[in-house]
């Protein structure tokens, strides 16, 4: 029985008729009626193993009791994740979703770090959240400090070398949990579902707007998206208000700002400078020459290499971000300073760039679909599918025998661009070549 409801999704009816059919074949006894086994079925199974029958894992959770955390103290336990925002943002002239990377703090409520990227986010985003988080200077304190532990949830992102390597570097242990385990990290997944409905939902271009009678839907062709860097100010302004006005139900009539101070536990702070060196992603060793440094099959130069042509330096770089490199002393590790990109392309000739990668991408898109694009006729009984478009005799001979003369005109071209020319007297003979 639990069989066949997990194969007909929950629906007892359909279970029904298969044991019918099943009792017709001789393969059992008959059925008791339908209303007969829908009191069985919701006597002896709980609701939640009729929700995971009908739906998976996901519907089961939903009936599932979760224990709460016993509350800690500051610092102690940091959530981060990904978030991408059900809002149409315009960037660069393109309606897009952007992605929310941020920290919160599991005793306090208070959100610690964010970052926004206009795509999908990448471990550039991981660390430039991790240094807002970390940092307590204006204008990211008063919330800070070096936690002991942080939860991730087997991101790519966050699990990748340079970002591990920093938590390593800064004695923070990350806790990787298992997957598909919201429940795990509660604490930034009603974060996730908090500002959607208190911030999001309100702004224009919301994507997930319910329409009467209908699903929710995209928003109109008409309707003023926000630009990228608008989008930015006003969630980071509501980032202020849930950490010094928001009174979380948790916190008992606290906002996580008195929270945060009125508990004594001593903070662990890095310094500005090196919290930057953490976060940057090593690529080795380098010698500096007279045309700067060479990295990527690209050079940097900088204003400070006069007179360091010959010195070995090492190269530290934030992930993404081609255009600057991070140039380090390779024997005492001092900080010797950026290096730019040489001849580095105008904002004019990289926007030409990109209109025609666009143009590009679109006429091989057409190309495919058009090569790719086969009808065949919508069929009222059961025969072999009829394609649609057919070709006539003529048609068929004419195409075949236009094809057939440009293949011979190419086999005529290789074969005499393939022709040796002829030896010149006295000329020794060469071997030719395998």
């Amino acid at each position: 029985m639990r069989c066949l409801l997990a194969l007909w999704k929950g629906n007892v009816a359909a279970v029904h008729r298969e044991l019918t059919a099943r009792a017709a074949r001789g393969e059992g006894q008959p059925p008791p009626s339908i209303p007969t086994l829908h009191r069985a079925i919701q006597r002896d199974l709980t609701p939640g193993e009729r929700a995971g029958l009908a739906g998976g894992e996901r519907a089961a959770r939903k009936h599932d009791v979760f224990l709460t955390r016993p509350r800690s103290w500051r610092n102690h336990v940091w959530e981060t994740d990904h978030m991408q925002a059900p809002v149409l943002v315009d960037v660069e002239g393109r309606a897009r979703r952007p992605w929310i990377t941020w920290f919160t703090d599991c005793a306090t409520n208070a959100i610690t770090g964010v970052a926004v990227t206009p795509v999908h986010p990448s471990r550039e985003s991981v660390l430039a959240a991790l240094r807002s988080a970390v940092l307590r200077e204006d204008p990211y304190g008063p919330f800070g400090g070096l936690p002991e532990k942080v939860r991730v949830d087997r991101g790519k992102d966050f699990l990748s070398r340079t970002v591990t390597a920093a938590f390593d570097v800064l004695d923070v242990t990350v806790e990787d949990l298992p997957a598909y385990t919201p429940h795990l990290k509660g604490t930034v997944e009603g974060l996730n579902r908090a500002v959607e409905s208190m911030f999001l939902a309100a702004l224009p271009g919301y994507a997930r707007q319910p329409r009467p009678g209908k699903r929710a839907s995209r928003p109109k062709k008409d309707e003023v998206l926000l630009g990228f860097e608008d989008f930015t100010a006003r969630l980071l302004e509501w980032t202020r208000w849930w950490n010094t006005e928001h009174c979380p139900a948790p916190l008992r009539g606290k906002t996580p700002l008195q929270t945060w101070q009125d508990d004594p536990i001593p903070l662990r702070d890095v310094p500005a400078t090196a919290l930057w060196t953490f976060t940057l992603e090593d690529a080795g060793t380098r010698t500096l020459t007279t045309r700067g440094i060479r990295f990527r099959r690209r050079d940097y130069v900088g204003a400070w290499m006069t007179g360091q042509a010959g010195i070995l330096v090492r190269v530290r770089f934030m992930p993404h971000h081609d255009h600057r490199i991070e140039v380090y002393d390779a024997a005492t590790g001092r900080y010797l300073g950026p290096a730019d990109l040489a001849d580095q392309a105008t904002e004019e000739q990289l926007r030409a760039v990109r209109r025609a990668r666009s143009a590009r991408a679109l006429r091989l898109k057409k190309d495919l679909e058009a090569s790719q694009r086969e009808r065949y006729a919508a069929a009222t009984q059961a025969e072999a599918p009829q394609r649609i478009g057919a070709l006539t005799t003529a048609q068929a001979e004419a195409e075949l025998a236009q094809n057939a003369d440009s293949d011979s005109r190419s086999s005529r071209c290789q074969t005499s661009s393939r022709t040796p020319r002829p030896r010149q007297s006295g000329a020794p003979r060469l071997p030719w070549p395998r």
